[in-house]
């Protein structure tokens, strides 16, 4: 480990163990670099889950080479923070909080770097070219694969499904063989969630929206993100973007995979347990953040959706 702008540090040089409890690789940071680690589930032969959490000290670079027998695809999650790769072929990736990022590569040479003093959780899903052929088959991967370098396929606000399905991962509630069996199932999720704009099949109906009805869309997303405590009911959110309510609703199907009603729970229930989280609050405190007059059906909605209860997720 060498220190130049910060630390930096080969990514094969960090330590690692196996953690027999998770049935997982875990490679921490040394202690002087900073506080975190990645833990990374080989669920199949062809999937692969790693969940990093990093607060570093001080500026740190990674340095990381993969090569691969077999072209992959990484599906990067961005739950907290930000970083960035830098390739040695001129290739910049930024994976930022709130956004799904999905590269392509045969072969990665290049530099992950983290900004000091700033939490980062991320969860990437490493899959092979089988996998993505046995699904969606050799037409549509192969054009995602090239020779050396890296390719962005795609990067845009992680899907309400995606973001449900991750907070299900990164909870420590699973161990053992029936940990390894839902952490598959919760991945599985994720991947139908953000592969299916990439693989959307035009002739199967998606070319009757166009760019406008996007627009349209992702509008009355970004009003339920930005009002999420007093949010306008389905009549007036159509009206503000142009529409009616049954176009509104086909088009938060088509583009979002759930309703309006949908996309507002899973934006409600994600703020009030990152606040639960971070700062162990009384569970009416987070029910009055997210806009639920009363705790006892913000607690409802809550364990319904995530499947335990917020006063579990404070005191962890």
């Amino acid at each position: 480990m060498r220190e130049t702008r910060g630390w930096s540090i080969r990514a094969d040089d960090l330590p690692a163990h196996f953690e027999r409890q998770s049935h997982c690789l875990r490679q921490a940071l040394p202690d002087d670099v900073g506080v975190g680690h990645s833990d990374i589930f080989q669920l199949d032969r062809d999937l692969t889950c790693i969940e990093t959490r990093y607060t570093t000290v001080r500026y740190l670079v990674i340095l990381s080479q993969i090569e691969s027998v077999e072209p992959r695809l990484v599906v990067t999650l961005g739950l907290q923070g930000q970083s960035r790769f830098s390739g040695k072929r001129g290739e910049e990736v930024v994976f930022r909080e709130g956004y799904t990022t999905i590269t392509a590569f045969n072969s990665s040479l290049g530099e992950r770097r983290y900004e000091s003093a700033k939490p980062v959780t991320q969860l990437r899903l490493a899959l092979s070219k089988s996998w993505l052929e046995r699904y969606f088959g050799e037409n549509k991967t192969e054009r995602l694969f090239r020779k050396g370098g890296i390719l962005i396929a795609s990067h845009r606000p992680t899907a309400p499904p995606g973001l449900i399905a991750a907070q299900q991962l990164l909870m420590p509630n699973t161990r053992g063989e029936f940990g390894t069996l839902f952490r598959h199932a919760q991945a599985l999720s994720i991947l139908t969630s953000e592969l299916d704009p990439l693989f959307e099949d035009e002739s199967q109906g998606s070319a009757r929206f166009g760019p406008q009805d996007k627009i349209i869309a992702t509008r009355a997303r970004d009003i339920l993100f930005a009002e999420f405590r007093t949010p306008p009911s389905v009549e007036a959110l159509s009206r503000r973007v142009g529409t009616n309510q049954f176009k509104l609703k086909q088009l938060f199907r088509h583009f979002f995979n759930d309703t309006p009603y949908g996309v507002l729970l899973a934006i409600r229930m994600d703020k009030a347990y990152q606040l639960l989280k971070s700062s162990r609050c009384h569970v009416g405190v987070a029910a009055d953040f997210v806009g639920y007059r009363h705790a006892s059906n913000f607690s409802a909605a809550f364990i319904k959706h995530f499947g335990v209860s917020p006063k579990s997720v404070a005191k962890h």
